[in-house]
Order: C-alpha cells, then sequence, then structure tokens
C-alpha cells in the first residue's frame, strides 16, 4: 500500500514537469509557425526592394538618356540658324581631293573628342555623297564627307562635347543622334553620331 502511495506521488510530482515541457514544445511550435510566414514575407519584401531599387535606376539612367538626347536635338535646332552665319572650311592648298581636304577638318573633331574623353568604337567614311544637297546643287565648289561615328561616352563629357561642337567656328552638319545606355553600366551612353563635314574648293 505504502508503494502505490509513493509511486502515485511521484506521478503527481511529475505532472507539472511534463505539463512544463508539454507547454515549452507547444509553444516553440507556435513561435516556428508564427516565424515561419514573416521569414518568408521579409524575404519576399526585400527581394520586391531590390527590384524596385533596379527599376528606379533603370528609370533615373532612361530619363538622363532623354535629357541628353533633348538637349542635343535642342542644340542641332539652335545651332541651324547659327551654322548658317559660320564659314566654310577652306584649305590652305587649292585643287586638294576631298579626303585630303577634309582630313584637316577631321583632325579638328577628333581634338574635341579627346578633349571630352570621347571613346571612339568605329568611323565609318562616305566622301561627296549622292544624296547630300551640297553635293546635288554645289558639288563643283564644296567637298563633303558624311561621318558615321559610333562612340562611348558618359552623359556629361557627351554634353560638352556636343556644346563645343556646336560652337565649332565652322560650319558642319549633325545629322544624326542616337543614344543609348549601356545595359551593365547605365551611366555609360552608346552612341550613334552622323556628322557632315564641309569644305570649300580652291
Amino acid at each position: 500500500m505504502a508503494d502505490e502511495n509513493n509511486q502515485n506521488m511521484q506521478e503527481v510530482l511529475m505532472l507539472p514537469g511534463i505539463i512544463l515541457v508539454l507547454s515549452v514544445i507547444i509553444a516553440i511550435t507556435l513561435i516556428i509557425t508564427g516565424l515561419v510566414p514573416s521569414i518568408r514575407g521579409y524575404m519576399e519584401a526585400q527581394g520586391q526592394y531590390k527590384t524596385l531599387l533596379s527599376e528606379q535606376s533603370t528609370k533615373e539612367q532612361t530619363l538622363e538618356t532623354l535629357r541628353a538626347a533633348k538637349e542635343a536635338e535642342e542644340s542641332q535646332q539652335e545651332g541651324s540658324s547659327v551654322g548658317a552665319s559660320k564659314e566654310f572650311f577652306r584649305p590652305l592648298e587649292t585643287g586638294s581631293d576631298t579626303e585630303s581636304v577634309i582630313a584637316t577638318e577631321f583632325n579638328e573633331i577628333l581634338s574635341l573628342m579627346t578633349a571630352n574623353a570621347i571613346k571612339t568604337r568605329s568611323v565609318k567614311y562616305t566622301y561627296d555623297p549622292e544624296d547630300d544637297s551640297f553635293v546635288r546643287g554645289a558639288g563643283e565648289r564644296f567637298s563633303v564627307c558624311k561621318l558615321d561615328m559610333s562612340m562611348i561616352a558618359t552623359y556629361n563629357d557627351f554634353k560638352n562635347f556636343m556644346k563645343e561642337l556646336y560652337k565649332h567656328e565652322h560650319y558642319l552638319d549633325i545629322a544624326k543622334v542616337e543614344i543609348v545606355p549601356y545595359q551593365k553600366n547605365k551611366t555609360i551612353l552608346l552612341i550613334e553620331l552622323q556628322l557632315k563635314l564641309y569644305a570649300e574648293k580652291g
């Protein structure tokens, strides 16, 4: 009888411990169950934040690119009236062929590009292009060279280059400007510039 009482007493004394252990297990289970969605939500929110940051950066660079294109267009419109009053390049030697005459003028443009840290990927030359109005109407008086240039530059360097190009002392024609941001680094611009240089024949 005494053994039964001792056993019952031991079971009674163990009961709070069992309840405590069960309570701890249940509490831990509830905490983990509650934390998993929170952790998942945090990870999703973090992923969305990074995506939004990337989209914002892309939009800012696109806006910067559009501003550069707009400034180039406005400068071209302003330069069209100013350009009409500029003198045509006159080579020191008379009777030179178009390539020799334009080479001197192109060196001036190259100097502007170098001064503004413009990198040239490629340059295609077309001498006396048939679709040019000067060639069609006064080809006997003018030498013309169309330059199709692929360039790399930062926004500020290209902006400064364009400003100096419009201030250039001799008449030239900025026929086309296309600007695209470099995908791996959107502060860098990939530029397609078509430029026509003119010189009076001696």
